[in-house]
This record gives C-alpha cells, structure tokens and sequence, in this order.
C-alpha cells in the first residue's frame, strides 16, 4: 500500500467468532495530523488500533502504517510505532526508571539514548524524584504518566494513544493536550486518539471518525461533522450521529407515572415520622 499515507486501510475487518468487531473500514489519514475516533463502547475503536498496531491478527481488508502492511511488516509496524493502550500493563516490582529502560530496550535504543530520553520524559510529565520508586507505590494518574513516557520514549513517528488523559489531574490533562499539540505542529508525528472527551477531540482533531458497531459512520473535521447534523458543538453532534439519549431521557419514567414521585414522597415522609418517633 501507498507510503504517501501515515495509515491508509481498505475494507479492515475483525472478527472474534460470531461476532463481527471491525466491519469493512477504509481509513486515509495523511502524516502531521491527529486523527480522533470516537464512539460507544464496544463500537470497534480499541479492536482497530490494535490491528494497526499488529497487536491483533486483521481478519480481511489490508492496512499500512507508516507505508509498512501490518501483517507482512508487522516488526516494521512495532517500530515506528507508540502505543498506549487503554489498559495499560506495568510491571509494579519495577521503578519507573527500570521499567523505561526495559521499553527502550525492547526498541533496541544505545542505553545512552535511553538514558537521555528517560531524563527528558521524567522531567516532562514531573516524575522527579520518584523515578526510583517502584511502581507498585504510583497513583492512577502517575502510573499513566509513565505509560505515556513508554509510548514516546523511541520517539515514534506515529502515536496511538487510547484514553490519553485517563486518570489525570486537570492540570496533567492540560499539559498532555498541549504535549499532542506541539508533537504535532512542532515534531511533525502523526497522532491516532480514542477517546470518550468530545471537547479534548473537537480540541485537538485535525480529522474525526465516529464508528458504531464496527462500522464508521461520519468522517470529517469537527466543523464538518458538527455542521453536517445542525448541531451547536461535538457533544450535541456525536449525541445526534450515535443515537445516544440525553438524561432527561432517562429519567423519563418519572414523568409517565407520576404516582412514583407521590410514593416516594411518602415513603420518605413515613420514614421521617417514625425516625421522629
């Protein structure tokens, strides 16, 4: 497949047993852009970075990343590849530091890069003085910082990133969307985002893709998705494209059987009196 595309697919498809996961999808996203895709769970998004990622065998269809076919190349693939995965493994009898270097290893770095990288990483995400802590003692949002340290540390060309800012402080969150940002405009990297945070995709998406049951349904800038439904923001788009209620809809019961809110009130005002008592 062509070179002239960070990742192009055609007719990507998944399939667990019966169950059809990725259904035919046709991707063309060009180099120095971040693409977000978004959907329910269970829509087929983290079953689609993984077969990019040659994690994951394809079922049918092709795909290239980086101009490499993600079966036939698929150590290329790993190479020039970040991931971060929703749920990410860490080994927690490690230190960060141990654990950094074990990643950057695996992508046969000098160990005077890795050494380099690991310095430049800790004081990005603000891990000093707890690189040689083990990483059974980190907090959620800590832990992801260094997942997110792993998936840079061979300054991959293209970066997938699952949930980014899963676990962190609203501060982190910030930096992390700033980080994209820069690697983007600055380092020239691809980005392929997942992610259930509408207003950090309308943010930071060169290009969004909304998939449902394995299929994708609407591709565009978020302009022109937002645009495409008369929709005043992302939020309000994805809701209309997805089919997806609203809360009111959820508490609409209430509304269609009024004697549940003139039971539940008397349930509370007996409870009241006999607590009086």
């Amino acid at each position: 497949m062509s070179k002239a595309y960070a990742i192009k697919t055609q007719n990507l498809t998944k399939n667990f047993g019966e169950l059809l996961a990725v259904n035919k999808i046709d991707l063309t996203i060009p180099y120095g852009k971040t693409y977000g895709l978004l959907g329910p769970n269970g829509a087929g998004k983290t079953t689609t970075v993984r077969m990019l990622n040659a994690i994951i065998s394809k079922t049918s269809g092709n795909a290239s990343v980086g101009g490499y076919d993600i079966v036939a190349e698929s150590q290329k693939v790993k190479m020039i590849c970040g991931f971060l995965p929703e749920a990410p493994g860490l080994y927690s009898k490690l230190t960060a530091k141990e654990f950094l270097e074990f990643i950057g290893e695996l992508y046969y770095l000098q160990k005077s890069v890795i050494s380099a990288r690991i310095d430049e990483l800790i004081e990005l995400f603000n891990l000093e003085g707890r690189e040689n802590d083990l990483l059974e003692g980190y907090s959620r949002g800590m832990k992801q910082k260094v997942c997110l340290c792993a998936a840079l540390i061979q300054d991959p060309e293209i970066i997938f990133l699952d949930e980014p800012t899963s676990n962190l402080d609203p501060a982190a969150a910030r930096m992390v969307k700033d980080l994209i940002s820069q690697l983007v405009k600055k380092a020239e990297k691809t980005i392929f985002i997942c992610t259930h945070l509408l207003d950090t995709a309308e943010e930071l998406c060169d290009i969004i893709g909304i998939i449902i049951d394995g299929e994708i349904k609407v591709e565009g800038t978020p302009k022109e998705i937002i645009e495409s439904v008369g929709a005043r923001d992302l939020e309000e788009a994805y809701l209309k494209i997805t089919g997806a209620s609203h809360i009111d809809d959820l508490l609409g019961w209430r509304e269609e059987n009024p004697n549940n809110n003139h039971n539940e009130s008397k349930k509370n005002k007996n409870k009241k009196n006999k607590r009086s008592r």
